[in-house]
């Protein structure tokens, strides 16, 4: 990914847009007792995108954004999300990605690892939190959920973000290469029916001679 300031931007729309979501929307929902983690999804997709730069630095701003927004103990969901930012941004740097099920299987994958590290921390700052397997369902259902969210949020955030991905064609130059391509088979086309025709002229001037 080309990151330029106009890709930048869009990069921290999509992450401030993200946490408003969470926060005001996915929190007050319930499947199965859980409430749906949208900003892993996210992150994770900007790290499929960008790589682990990317990840790393995307998953640092939105685990900040949401401790300030949650008035929560600073650093704990960016360490968090930067990890997971980062470990998706490798894989991609390693592996190609060649289908569509992949970032969805992936997303419930760091999902699971994201709301896992959280419980540890928490575990690990001493926060007041029931240990039981109540969390461990929840953990779950939070990652089967991530799968279904990601075949939608992985297709949006490479749509916003495609002019920046190396592997994007304008428009415009894809009209041109098509052009281009029509042209040369069309004077293949023209040549062959110039010498068939030519052959054809000369059987039967021949069958004239004789």
């Amino acid at each position: 990914m080309i990151v330029t300031p106009r890709i930048a931007v869009r990069i921290a729309l999509i992450l401030i847009v993200t946490v408003v979501l969470q926060v005001s929307f996915f929190s007050y929902l319930s499947i199965l007792g859980a409430a749906p983690y949208l900003v892993p999804v996210v992150v994770v997709s900007l790290g499929l995108l960008g790589g682990g730069l990317v990840g790393a630095v995307c998953g640092f701003v939105a685990g900040l954004l949401m401790d300030s927004v949650l008035l929560q103990t600073l650093g704990v969901s960016s360490l968090v999300l930067l990890l997971i930012g980062y470990l998706a941004g490798r894989y991609r740097e390693g592996i190609e990605i060649t289908s569509g099920i992949v970032p969805a299987l992936l997303a419930g994958a760091f999902t699971l690892l994201a709301s896992a590290g959280f419980a540890a921390i928490e575990l690990m700052l001493g926060v007041d939190a029931p240990v039981s397997v109540l969390v461990v369902r929840e953990i779950l259902v939070q990652g089967l959920v991530a799968v279904i969210l990601a075949f939608g949020v992985y297709p949006l955030v490479r749509r916003i973000l495609r002019p920046a991905l190396v592997d994007y064609t304008p428009a415009s130059a894809r009209r041109l290469l098509g052009g281009g391509r029509r042209r040369r088979g069309a004077h293949r086309r023209g040549g062959v029916s110039s010498a068939a025709g030519g052959r054809a002229r000369t059987v039967i001037h021949g069958g004239a001679r004789s």
